[in-house]
């Protein structure tokens, strides 16, 4: 990822990913010509993007010369992965500046700067296979706030939704529920929130310099155009739904797109999403997606995504915990005809076996490709250090994750020891 301007003033700042993707949405009867307009801003956005990021890197300077609250906390981390022909060893360290000052009675400004620092080293049988060692921005945004509004800008992270394992509306993260550590990359943007008495809240944002690959995601954004969307949520009954928009253009260069359709240059994406949940006695939500993309070629158009998802916990002993979803997603060339297509089913559950230990388990099954996923993990925590113990059973591809890390480190068969020290 190439990063903004900004970055490069900043304190050491962090990461992780998953998978699937292609089309899908409905057609705006007035829509802009926004490659013409991109065209015409796109150097005042390069000088809007590089003066707005300086000015939030002064803001957390400012912050810090004058904060009334300041935190350095951290977190260490090592595993080892233990397969067949196939050992890996790890290490990670996360540090995390946070930083809060009190404008008035209501308004607060915050900052927050931390960086990912890891070194992971692959063993075939005892001949080393290769290393790797990077450091990489996680987080380094501002944040200025009021009881009902905030606003956030810089690398950050941007998730919602209803789903937990199978998420369509993944489209900025990519969480692998399999992480003990829950990490995400974030992206560069301007996020803005605005929260209704009645619990209802309102979103927009404006990302840029985004080349990475984020959520679904196969083919990356290009990083001199903006990004742009939306999401209303408001409470329904005993629960809430959401709507969701976003908008991007695609660059295909240097992709199995671009060699297949030498012609096909950048082209523009809109998602649209609904989700909602409730809690019926036992809590119940679904999640949906439509993406529309618009190829110059007789490709698949459309992609729509979707999760049906329920969890309960059962009176039993301490508290036996389960959770299902199913996902399907479908691609074709109008938005309501069949045509290619996957089904995913998973199953988790999680029981506490005292004050200190966690059993938990996560299972998937490709009804297409008939492969199963298993996870299953115990987890020790203390005050300041957790242990986990992870054993694997999988397919030696995986379409459940398009990070290389995660799928080397979960493709097959093994185990794997963690040890994580919070400060």
């Amino acid at each position: 990822m190439k990063m903004p301007f900004f970055a490069y003033f900043a304190l050491p700042v962090t990461i992780t990913i998953d998978v699937m993707q292609r089309d899908g949405s409905f057609e705006p009867s007035l829509q802009p010509n926004m490659s013409l307009m991109n065209k015409r801003l796109n150097p005042c956005l390069v000088r809007f993007s590089k003066i707005l990021l300086l000015i939030a890197v002064l803001l957390v300077c400012y912050v810090s010369a004058h904060a009334q609250e300041v935190d350095l906390s951290g977190q260490a981390s090592g595993w080892v992965t233990v397969k067949r022909d196939d050992t890996q060893i790890g290490l990670r360290y996360i540090p995390e500046l946070s930083l809060q000052k009190n404008l008035s009675k209501t308004y607060e400004i915050s900052a927050e700067a931390a960086v990912n620092a890891q070194w992971f080293n692959r063993y075939d049988g005892w001949d080393h296979s290769d290393s790797t060692s990077d450091i990489d921005p996680y987080r380094l945004w501002v944040r200025f706030a009021s009881p009902q509004f905030e606003a956030r800008a810089g690398l950050q992270k941007i998730n919602f939704g209803s789903a937990t394992l199978l998420r369509p509306l993944m489209w900025f993260d990519s969480i692998n529920p399999r992480d003990p550590l829950q990490l995400t990359d974030g992206v560069y943007g301007l996020l803005g929130r605005y929260y209704f008495l009645n619990n209802a809240n309102i979103w927009g944002w404006v990302l840029y310099g985004n080349d990475d690959l984020k959520g679904w995601e196969v083919l990356p954004s290009d990083e001199r155009e903006i990004e742009y969307g939306g999401r209303v949520q408001i409470p329904v009954l005993v629960g809430e739904m959401g709507l969701s928009y976003h908008h991007r253009r695609v660059d295909p260069k240097g992709s199995s797109v671009e060699e297949q359709y030498p012609g096909q240059g950048k082209y523009p994406e809109q998602r649209i999403g609904i989700d909602g949940k409730w809690d019926v006695g036992v809590g119940v939500w679904f999640e949906g997606t439509v993406t529309r993309q618009g190829f110059d070629v007789a490709e698949p158009r459309y992609q729509r995504l979707l999760t049906l998802g329920m969890d309960y916990t059962f009176d039993v002993g301490n508290g036996l915990h389960l959770l299902a979803e199913h996902f399907e997603r479908v691609e074709t060339k109008h938005v309501l005809d069949s045509g290619d297509s996957q089904s995913i089913s998973a199953l988790s559950g999680d029981y506490p076996l005292g004050l200190l230990d966690t059993v938990s388990a996560i299972v998937y099954y490709d009804w297409d490709r008939e492969n199963w996923s298993r996870f299953l993990t115990w987890q020790r925590s203390y005050d300041q250090w957790q242990v986990h113990v992870s054993g694997f059973w999988n397919a030696d591809r995986t379409s459940l994750a398009r990070d290389a890390a995660a799928i080397s480190s979960f493709a097959g068969n093994g185990v794997q020891f963690m040890l994580v020290f919070n400060h």
